[in-house]
């Protein structure tokens, strides 16, 4: 039997390591959790740490924005019969967290005429380099291949705001 010692009172931990379970997109994995022992002082007393197994991570379909990677650009993004709209954010990134849910109802309201896309930063490190991605979230327009001059927008934005720039987007490519 492993001893954690408290502030004031020793605390036992049965011989079985706790069991964490993550959900997957795929299917419900478990993941253990490795004991790992530490002498410390003279007072010969364990402490019990844990290190987590790695789970590996999935491509994320929410709603009408869709994850992709580098490989996939060509094709998605690049050869698109119509306009798309990429989004460049990262999982610590607390400005793409706020912005999510809008990006997500502009991918609904104008799923006929836009695809929206979005990248991860730390994944994709070629295409970050490619299209100079310096802020986060970054928003950038493609058309036929290419992006769309004046189309970049850098930061956090409102749903309000963002309705208004994928407007005048779509109306300044459809005129041109």
């Amino acid at each position: 039997m492993e001893t954690i010692v408290s502030n004031s009172m020793p605390i036992s931990v049965s011989s079985l390591p706790p069991v964490r379970a993550v959900a997957s997109p795929r299917k419900l994995e478990f993941s253990s959790f490795t004991p790992k022992t530490t002498l410390f002082g003279s007072r010969s007393q364990r402490k019990i740490g844990f290190r987590c197994s790695p789970v590996r991570r999935a491509a994320v379909t929410c709603g009408g924005v869709t994850e992709i990677k580098e490989s996939q650009f060509s094709d998605v993004v690049l050869k698109a019969d119509g306009p798309v709209l990429v989004e460049f954010v990262a999982t610590w990134c607390g400005p793409c967290r706020l912005i999510s849910p809008a990006m997500e109802a502009i991918a609904q309201e104008y799923g006929d005429r836009l695809t929206v896309v979005k990248i991860d930063h730390d994944a994709n490190p070629r295409l970050i380099e490619e299209y100079k991605v310096y802020g986060l979230p970054t928003l950038i327009l493609f058309k036929n291949g290419q992006e769309v001059p004046e189309s970049r927008r850098e930061g956090a934005i409102t749903k309000g705001k963002l309705k208004e720039y994928v407007d005048a987007l779509l109306e300044s490519i459809s005129v041109a």
